[in-house]
């Protein structure tokens, strides 16, 4: 079975740092890119950064360009997604996502088959 755990969220204060973290099991994660998204209250999830299968390659969202970073630990079948400068509209549920090897669009959530369940983000003003 598939499972893609996400941990870290919480309340913070704008201007906070935060790190998130996804653990992946039941995969052959270093084969996989890995995605996050974010959905706020009465909006549609959204893109927020990609990782490709080798770690070398990233893109973000232009709402969180400059203040976001993904990596990953292959070795712990986890990537990571550290925020820093939260504004109060980065106040979401954050959604990690596992694309297939040779799926390309790293923003579209079509294109991501496994998903975790979020770990909601609260940013205070």
């Amino acid at each position: 079975q598939v499972q893609l755990t996400e941990s870290g969220g919480g309340l913070v204060q704008a201007g906070d740092s935060l790190r998130l973290s996804c653990a992946v099991s039941g995969l052959a994660f270093s084969t996989y890119a890995m995605g996050w998204f974010r959905q706020a209250p009465g909006k549609e999830r959204e893109f927020v950064a990609a990782l490709n299968w080798s770690g070398d390659g990233t893109s973000y969202a232009d709402s969180v360009k400059g203040r976001a970073t993904i990596f990953r630990d292959n070795a712990k079948n986890t990537v990571y997604l550290r925020m820093d400068s939260l504004k109060p509209e980065d106040t979401a549920v954050y959604y990690c996502a596992a694309r297939p090897p040779g799926r390309m669009g790293y923003a579209k959530e079509g294109n991501y088959d496994y998903w975790g369940q979020g770990t909601q983000v609260t940013v205070s003003s």
